[in-house]
C-alpha cells in the first residue's frame, strides 16, 4: 500500500490534463525539481498507480465501432477455465466477476450486429457457460475518468489520513 501526498495528487492531476507531459514540463508547472518529479513518478509507477497504456486506445480507431455488455451465467466450478477461454477472444476488452444473479459481466467491441452475434456464440460455446444476456451500448454518457476522484481526494485527505496524505 502506497500513501499519496499532496505532491503525488498534483502530479496525477497534471497528467490527467496533459498525459504526454515530460518530467521537465511537470517540474516547471508544479514548481518542483526534475529529480523530484522523476522519483515521484517512478514510485507511482512501482505502486501500480497507472493503468496500462492500451486503456487509452479507442477501439473505434481499430474498426470496432460498437460496444456491448454481455452478462454471462456460468457453472461456478468451471469459472477459471471459462475465464481462460474468454481471455483468448480478442474482442473481449474487459470482464468482471460479479455478485448477484450474473456471474460475469463482459465488455466486448464489435464491427456490427453480425460480429456481436458471432462473439456471443463464441462465449456460449465455452463449456460451463449456461446462458448469456446481451445489451448493446447506445452511447458512452460518462467516459472513464478519475480526475473528480483526484480532486475529491485532495480536498478530504483520504480515509484515516491527515490532510496531506492519502492511502491507496
Amino acid at each position: 500500500m502506497h500513501s499519496l501526498d499532496r505532491v503525488d495528487l498534483q502530479l496525477l492531476r497534471a497528467l490527467c490534463t496533459d498525459p504526454r507531459s515530460t518530467f521537465v514540463a511537470l517540474a516547471q508547472h508544479l514548481h518542483l525539481s526534475r529529480n523530484t518529479v522523476q522519483a515521484r513518478m517512478a514510485r507511482l509507477e512501482d505502486s501500480n498507480a497507472f493503468l496500462s497504456f492500451d486503456r487509452r486506445i479507442n477501439p473505434v480507431a481499430l474498426g470496432y465501432p460498437l460496444t456491448a455488455f454481455i452478462e454471462v451465467h456460468v457453472q461456478q466450478k468451471r469459472l477459471n477455465q471459462i475465464v481462460a477461454e474468454l481471455a483468448l477472444v480478442p474482442e473481449i476488452v474487459q470482464a468482471y466477476g460479479m455478485s448477484g444473479a450474473t456471474d460475469l459481466l463482459v465488455r466486448v467491441v464489435c464491427t456490427d450486429a453480425d460480429d456481436l452475434f458471432r462473439i456471443d456464440g463464441t462465449i456460449l460455446a465455452c463449456e460451463g457457460v449456461d446462458r448469456t444476456e446481451t445489451s448493446l451500448a447506445m452511447g458512452e454518457l460518462i467516459p472513464y475518468r478519475v480526475t473528480p476522484l483526484l480532486e475529491r481526494t485532495g480536498r478530504r485527505g483520504g480515509p484515516g489520513a491527515g490532510p496531506d496524505t492519502v492511502t491507496t
